[in-house]
């Protein structure tokens, strides 16, 4: 029995690994993203495709905790005080879009389907909710998390998964199955909710900092990974006895870590068991597709998604705009957050238990889920399309780089960084493709005879028709830290002949790149902070041969630090290099300090 269970084990891990393989490479080839990959391909290998998997259901399980380490993942990019600065949104408009946009979608089904008001109520709010498991990796993978409008889209986020507990109790209060006397009351849930939160912020401060920063003296890598994995765990554990959202508990988890010195090291460690799981995610949800569902009644199902999506979509732009967000910006969040959310599958099955829904309709509507869930790669290329369009009606010569010559250089972000190393390239008749994405900087450039291309010149659609196929050089001028080690590795492996040059915009950031095998990086304040304290020690009277002792010391321990940084993942490692009150420059000792022991040199030199 056991050896059968392993080999079954494999057998189907082969599969389901290969499928998600090869629809995903075809996908991305296509340009329609990794998940309506996976979707098609759990619905090929499923029972009501191919057969080959016939327990889907397992396979969500496990595939389940991906979900979990996503959202501890996107609480490492949260510290507390910036999730306290979101409360707004959270509270405001995440509110207002579950309650607005529940109402509604039940009040859509009920006139779609004639079902009874409490029965509607248990469909359209579960719809109500997105796909986190869908929308996150997408606004972490393109930065866009770290702007205004994705920290909006997160705060949403954040509110659906808040509101799985009242939603569950207000399915519990309609209920028209005998109460289960052991379930906990919506009363009890708020109050474990509550308790849970506090909990594990307590034990954020005084258990899980210092474990790390025990594992950090230690400096073995393989306990990095134990310790992050055990902490994810141990939070959704607690969650899950509690009967609450695991997700949740493993997002405090990741706040109370976001601040760490470890922050880093942990992302990197954490990042590939979540991408493996959350892709097995959406290969079960495509499993679970009922294609004779669908099948039987096709208009139904496309109709109601479509409706679905129009809905959503409607509610969160008119509330967006209410909230005074931009319209260009209010329309991409409608679009973004319009499809059905993995967590509307959990709730339906409360709704059947409740004797609310019959297994027919959670079957129907779980394939509605599905297939807005499907459409959101096709939603997201009509709103690049409609924002390319709007912005060429913003002034005249505004065009995207298809357009652009043969070059050498490409340079990405023409602002005041930009310019100053796309004109030292053009001194020397380099020939150089800029790219910007906003019109404004766009439209100024124009005035002194610059032509600059109008896009997102990170993502790699755009830069094959800038030429960074041919391109000698690519240079990210761009102001920030959202262009991560993990956002460059795509553009690194497109475009191997191309050297890579980044901005960085503060130590940290830097040593996030260190993982990226780039020609060069340099902090943007770095150079111009080490000439002004040059010009400092000379107003004080100390003389220039001194002066350059001390810099090239500065420079030596700053590489020398940033090394050690990078290797250990610790923001205060070889903190005893640094200058300070206590710890200054000594005396020479008789030799130039150009002869002075060098450390090795950094990953990436200033």
């Amino acid at each position: 029995m056991e050896s059968s269970a392993t080999d079954l084990l494999l057998r189907d891990g082969v599969i389901i690994l290969g499928a998600a393989l090869v629809f995903v490479m075809v996908f991305r080839r296509l340009g329609l993203g990794a998940v309506l990959g996976y979707l098609l391909a759990g619905a090929l290998i499923g029972p009501d495709g191919l057969g080959l998997i016939n327990a889907p259901e397992e396979v969500l399980h496990v595939a389940d905790f991906g979900i979990v380490l996503l959202l501890f993942l996107v609480g490492l990019e949260l510290n507390p005080s910036r999730l306290w600065r979101l409360k707004e949104d959270i509270f405001g408009l995440g509110l207002l879009q579950v309650a607005v946009a529940g109402l509604a979608i039940s009040g859509l089904v009920y006139l779609a389907t004639g079902l009874s008001v409490a029965a509607s109520l248990a469909i359209g709010l579960p719809l109500a909710l997105s796909s986190t498991a869908q929308v996150l990796p997408s606004l972490r993978s393109d930065g866009s998390i770290n702007t205004r409008p994705g920290e909006r889209a997160f705060s949403i986020l954040l509110f659906q998964d808040l509101s799985i507990v009242p939603l569950i109790t207000i399915i519990a209060a309609l209920s028209r199955a005998p109460v289960d006397p052991s379930a906990p009351s919506g009363l009890v849930l708020a109050g474990y909710t509550v308790a849970a939160i506090v909990g594990l912020v307590a034990v954020g401060h005084f258990v899980i900092n210092p474990l790390f920063r025990l594992v950090g003296r230690i400096s073995e890598r393989e306990l990095f990974i134990v310790a992050g994995l055990f902490i994810v765990l141990a939070s959704a554990a607690v969650m899950e006895s509690l009967h609450l959202s695991t997700a949740l508990g493993a997002f405090i988890a990741g706040v109370m870590l976001a601040d760490s010195p470890y922050r880093h090291e942990l992302e990197a460690d954490i990042d590939p068991f979540r991408s493996i799981l959350l892709g097995m995610f959406f290969v079960a949800v495509g499993m679970m597709l009922d294609l004779d569902a669908i099948a039987s009644r096709p208009l139904f199902v496309i109709g109601m998604a479509l409706g679905l999506i129009a809905v959503k979509a409607v509610v969160l732009y008119a509330l967006a705009r209410i909230f005074r967000i931009e319209k260009r910006q209010a329309l991409k969040l409608g679009l973004l957050l319009s499809q059905g959310g993995e967590f509307a599958f959990v709730l339906f099955a409360a709704a059947q238990s409740s004797a609310l829904i019959a297994p027919e309709a959670a079957t129907l509507f779980s394939a509605v889920v599905t297939a807005s869930m499907a459409s959101t790669p096709f939603l997201m290329m009509l709103n690049d399309w409609m924002d390319r369009r709007s912005h060429r009606g913003d002034g005249d010569g505004l065009v995207g780089p298809e357009e652009s010559p043969e070059t050498s250089a490409i340079v990405v972000g023409y602002g005041r960084f930009g310019q100053t190393v796309a004109q030292m390239l053009m001194a020397k008749g380099i020939s150089v493709t800029l790219i910007d994405s906003k019109p404004s900087q766009i439209e100024l450039s124009g005035s002194f005879g610059l032509k600059v291309y109008y896009g997102d010149g990170t993502r790699l659609d755009l830069l094959r028709l800038a030429g960074a196929a041919e391109a000698k050089a690519i240079l990210f001028c761009i102001d920030g830290k959202w262009l991560t080690a993990h956002r460059l590795e795509p553009i690194l492996e497109a475009f191997p002949q191309a050297a890579v040059f980044v901005r960085a915009f503060d130590r940290l950031h830097l040593i996030d790149l260190a993982a990226a095998d780039l020609s060069f990086v340099i902090r943007e304040v770095f150079e111009s902070a080490v000439l002004m304290g040059r010009e400092a020690l000379t107003f004080f009277g100390v003389d220039a041969e001194e002066v350059r002792r001390v810099e090239e010391e500065y420079r030596a321990r700053d590489r020398e630090r940033l090394q050690g940084q990078s290797e250990s993942g610790d923001l205060h490692a070889l903190s005893h290099r640094m200058f300070t009150p206590e710890n200054p420059l000594g005396e020479r000792d008789g030799r130039p300090a150009a002869e002075a022991p060098q450390p090795a040199p950094a990953p990436q030199e200033d």
